[in-house]
């Protein structure tokens, strides 16, 4: 049991420890419009009828890339746009803990097609929310929509 107990410790004080000694920085507005667009372009190009979908979609939340890590404690992180007619009218992030049996990282990425208003209505008055909670469309890739990944 002892010997348990220090595992879970170790693990919860490694995953508290900073990965590296420069504060991480959040993305300019322009480099999240630019993968956002790339992951976008790259979905439509990769995924047969993403495309049409976009073109009926009244917005679309993409998440170019998420990046996510644990051993027994896990987190995940990511930085996103929304966008309406080609072009960006909000940011997001998505963040995520978890525990349990996990060990390892994996990046990927994710599109959130808003078919109706009222979806995207209930996306601008939530002060938080999680996928399965309101009405969306999503399509899931094999491998990371982020360019040159």
């Amino acid at each position: 049991m002892d010997k348990h107990i220090r595992i879970i410790g170790t693990a919860i004080i490694l995953a508290m420890t900073p990965m590296s000694q420069h504060p991480a920085m959040a993305a300019s507005a322009a480099e999240i419009n630019r993968d956002a667009a790339a992951a976008l372009q790259a979905l439509y190009e990769g995924t047969p009828g993403a495309k049409e979908i976009g073109a009926k979609a009244k917005g679309i939340l993409v998440f170019p890339s998420i990046i996510k890590a644990g051993f027994i404690v896990g987190g995940q992180y990511g930085e996103g746009a929304l966008r309406k007619r080609d072009k960006t009218v909000g940011y997001y992030n998505t963040v995520a803990a978890s525990y349990g049996l996990q060990a390892g990282a994996q990046s990927f990425g994710y599109a959130l097609f808003f078919m109706t208003d009222s979806a995207l209505k209930y996306l601008d008055e939530s002060d938080g929310w999680e996928i399965g909670t309101g009405p969306s469309v999503v399509i899931a890739t094999k491998r990371p929509i982020i360019p040159n990944a």
